[in-house]
C-alpha cells in the first residue's frame, strides 16, 4: 500500500506528517524523520479506529507499506505586514495535494470521521463533573472545558478560512456545548455541497482549500482527544 506523506517541520517544536489520502491519521516526532518513521504505526491505529466503528471499513488490506514523501513545509509565523515575525501569527502547511477537490467518497468518508471523533469526544467527557471539566492543570493554559470550548472555536475557525462559516465570531453560541454543535452542524450542512469545489483562498498570509480544512480538522478534534485523556489521568 502505497501512503504519500506531506511533512509538517516546526510546528510547536515537533514535527507531523500527514497521510495525505487518510484524513485523522498523523503522526508526530520530535523530528522529520522521526515523524516518518511513526507513519506505519499510526496507520494500523487509524485501520483499527475505523474498523471500531463500522463494519464496512474502506482500509481493510494494508498490506506491505510504501511511505512516500510527497513534500515538506517548515513552519513559520508572520507579523501584520506579512513579514516573518516568531511573534506574528502561525502559518500552517500547504501541500500540492491541497489543491485537490474533493471528491463525493472523500466527503462522505471524511463527515464519517468527523462523527466518530466527536461520539469518541462526547463519550469520553460526559461522565466529569462540572468540577472535572473545569479543573486547572499546572502547566496547562486550559481546563478540559476550555479544551473543549477551544474545538468548537476551531471548526468555525477553519470554515471561516474559506469563506463558509455561515456566522461572524460575534454570532457564536455563547454556551460551550451548543456552539460545539451548532458548529459541527453547519460543518455537515455545507460539506455535502463542496465536491469538486476548487477553489483556494489566502487568508492571513496563509493558503486554505476545502481538502485542507477537513485535514486539519480531521486532526484536530483527534489531537485534542488525546490531549483530555492525557489531563483525565490526573483527575
Amino acid at each position: 500500500m502505497q501512503v504519500i506523506i506531506g511533512l509538517e517541520n516546526g510546528f510547536e517544536g515537533k514535527s507531523i506528517a500527514w497521510t495525505l489520502d487518510h484524513p485523522g491519521c498523523f503522526a508526530y516526532g520530535n523530528d522529520g524523520s522521526e515523524a516518518i518513521i511513526r507513519v506505519p504505526q499510526a496507520l494500523i491505529a487509524y485501520k483499527e479506529w475505523i474498523a471500531a466503528h463500522t463494519t464496512d471499513s474502506w482500509l481493510t488490506d494494508l498490506g506491505d507499506f510504501d511511505v512516500r514523501l510527497a513534500e515538506a513545509f517548515d513552519w513559520y509565523a508572520v507579523g501584520k505586514d506579512f513579514e516573518r515575525d516568531p511573534q506574528g501569527m502561525g502559518v500552517n502547511a500547504w501541500f500540492q495535494h491541497d489543491w485537490k477537490p474533493l471528491t463525493r467518497i472523500n466527503i462522505q468518508q471524511g463527515l464519517l470521521l468527523l462523527s466518530w471523533s466527536r461520539a469518541d469526544l462526547m463519550e469520553l467527557i460526559t461522565p466529569l463533573t462540572n468540577a472535572q471539566l473545569e479543573q486547572k492543570f499546572a502547566g496547562e493554559k486550559n481546563s478540559i472545558s476550555g479544551i473543549i470550548r477551544h474545538i468548537a472555536n476551531a471548526e468555525w475557525w477553519l470554515l471561516d478560512r474559506i469563506s463558509l462559516a455561515g456566522i461572524t465570531r460575534s454570532q457564536l453560541a455563547n454556551d460551550t456545548f451548543e456552539r460545539l454543535t451548532k458548529n459541527r452542524a453547519r460543518v455537515n450542512e455545507i460539506f455535502p455541497t463542496l465536491e469538486g469545489y476548487a477553489e483556494a483562498r489566502g487568508v492571513d498570509g496563509e493558503f486554505w482549500s476545502v481538502r485542507k480544512v477537513l485535514r486539519r480538522a480531521a486532526w484536530h478534534e483527534k489531537d485534542h482527544i488525546q490531549h483530555i485523556q492525557r489531563l483525565m489521568t490526573l483527575l
